[in-house]
């Protein structure tokens, strides 16, 4: 963070130049001589024929330059990156171990310039950088001391490719990704279209200098997918993103053998009925709006008891209220920052107006915490947190997850309806329920279409040895998490759990 309370725009696009800088110095070989990224290819650096701009959210100026790699370079790419598994996969697990506890100390030794860089990349605040990055170095170290009886009798598949969303590159992303590679597969990844390419490529550059056999290829998904999902060479893939794309990966994998797990988006949602503890429920309010709520787990949904409406209102007001939405890097204490673009904002907009047009209330509208930006910063991406009630059934964002700061109140007056309205979106990651009778609260969770259900709690995704999945349309094939994340990318005597047709 920089260290004066206020700085100047030149100061504060300074700084991520000279993270920039760093980067050239530390992984040179990232970077042509122009300054612009390559892509990592199977211990190669590939010059692609055009280059895309990273705009930084923080202040929608260009963070670096990206590679566009075409159609044919991805596809020879995946040739070569499938190339590798053979002679990795036979190494010994103690040999896989130490490659992957060396690239650990890489990270670990550049782990300020990678949170910073990641910082700039999506917009996270510090906090939220460092915990992505922390979680996913000690989800490894687990991994490492664990994987022996998880591979036990089992194979690696081969080339595994990660297509993931730009939220969380590293607690989720690189920790597949190593994961993956330490139980013997070769790995490709498709840098996130929205951001996070520039920490990622650092961060794949440190991988291939321990000698891991994983691939980072950047590009346009039309010029990408044809070769990550379906050329014969990949294994297995795994992808986190919307329930559009995913449909569409899932479509093309379904008449293939390869491995899946598609995690894909769903509303969820928090039912409240027959409950007192408000105090308890706004820290939970407030604490869901980490990042924005740009998490596959965000709850956006709440569905409430009609008499208890008036005190969920209160409770909701006075926790978000006190929330403070600004640059996450000048010094001023904010709670989150920007989304991940402008364009996002415009989206989140126009959907509020529409919705307000079709006789939506808004209960509560947040602002922007003037002190936290610069004078002549540029504001497009940064959106207050707002709670609308009565949204019309037929609107965007009463059945689609915002990805953004952006709450839907739902009043019920009966249980059917509740589990009824909970339940909107054909299945969800995640979803809780807030009572003060254990019974009802049982009886609820268990009618909840989600993976996992909270009871007076929220739910995370969960790391380590907590596994992850979905119901419905949230997701397709293998779950995930501990020991089902090492089954669901190799061959053995053992069941893969999941969603799948059967």
């Amino acid at each position: 963070m920089l260290n004066t309370e206020l700085v100047g725009e030149p100061l504060l696009h300074l700084e991520s130049r000279r993270l920039l800088a760093e980067a050239r110095r530390v992984v040179p070989e990232a970077f042509d001589s122009q300054g612009r990224l390559l892509s990592p290819i199977a211990g190669a650096w590939v010059r692609p024929p055009a280059w895309f701009d990273a705009i930084s959210p923080i202040d929608g100026k260009v963070l670096a330059e990206l590679p566009l790699l075409d159609a044919a370079q991805v596809a020879t790419g995946v040739e070569k990156a499938a190339g590798e598994f053979i002679p990795w996969a036979a190494h010994s697990l103690e040999d896989r171990s130490r490659a992957v506890i060396a690239a650990v100390d890489l990270l670990k030794e550049h782990r300020d310039l990678l949170v910073r860089i990641l910082a700039w990349d999506i917009g996270k605040t510090l906090p939220t950088a460092y915990n992505d990055v922390d979680r996913c170095l000690a989800g490894i170290e687990w991994y490492l001391e664990q994987m022996g009886p998880m591979l036990e009798s089992r194979q690696p598949l081969g080339l595994v490719s990660n297509i993931a969303s730009w939220n969380y590159p590293f607690s989720v992303l690189l920790l597949n990704v190593l994961v993956q590679t330490l139980a013997g597969n070769s790995v490709i990844a498709k840098i996130p279209t929205q951001g996070g390419g520039v920490s990622l490529t650092v961060a794949f550059a440190l991988l291939r200098r321990a000698k891991l056999p994983v691939s980072l290829a950047g590009g346009r998904g039309r010029d990408l997918s044809e070769s990550l999902v379906g050329h014969p060479r990949i294994a297995g893939v795994a992808f986190i993103g919307g329930r559009a794309n995913g449909a569409e990966v899932h479509r093309r994998l379904r008449a293939t053998d390869k491995r899946y797990a598609l995690e894909m988006e769903g509303v969820n949602a928090y039912a409240v009925t027959s409950f007192s503890d408000w105090d308890k429920l706004g820290q939970q309010i407030r604490a869901g709006f980490d990042f924005g709520k740009q998490r596959c787990t965000a709850y956006t949904r709440w569905v409430v008891e009609q008499s208890l409406v008036p005190k969920f209102v209160r409770t909701y007001v006075d926790a978000v209220s006190a929330l403070r939405v600004g640059n996450p890097l000048l010094g001023a204490p904010v709670d989150f920052g920007p989304l991940i673009s402008p364009s996002k904002v415009e989206e989140l907009r126009a959907l509020i107006t529409d919705a307000k047009e079709h006789g939506t209330a808004v209960l509560f509208q947040g602002e922007l915490a003037d002190d936290a930006f610069t004078a002549q910063q540029e504001r497009g991406a940064y959106l207050p947190p707002t709670l609308l009630f009565g949204v019309h059934r037929d609107s965007e964002l009463y059945l689609r997850e915002p990805f953004g700061p952006i709450d839907v109140l739902i009043s019920v007056d009966s249980e059917e309806e509740l589990v009824r309205e909970a339940n909107v979106s054909n299945g969800a990651l995640v979803a809780s329920v807030a009572t003060d009778d254990p019974d009802l609260a049982e009886r609820i969770a268990g009618r909840l279409h989600a993976f996992k259900v909270g009871i007076n709690k929220l739910r995370s995704r969960g790391d380590r040895e907590e596994s992850f999945g979905g119901k419905g349309g949230s997701w397709a094939g293998a779950f995930v998490g501990g020991t089902h994340l090492v089954r669901a990318f190799t061959d053995g005597p053992h069941p893969i759990e999941g969603n799948w047709p059967d």
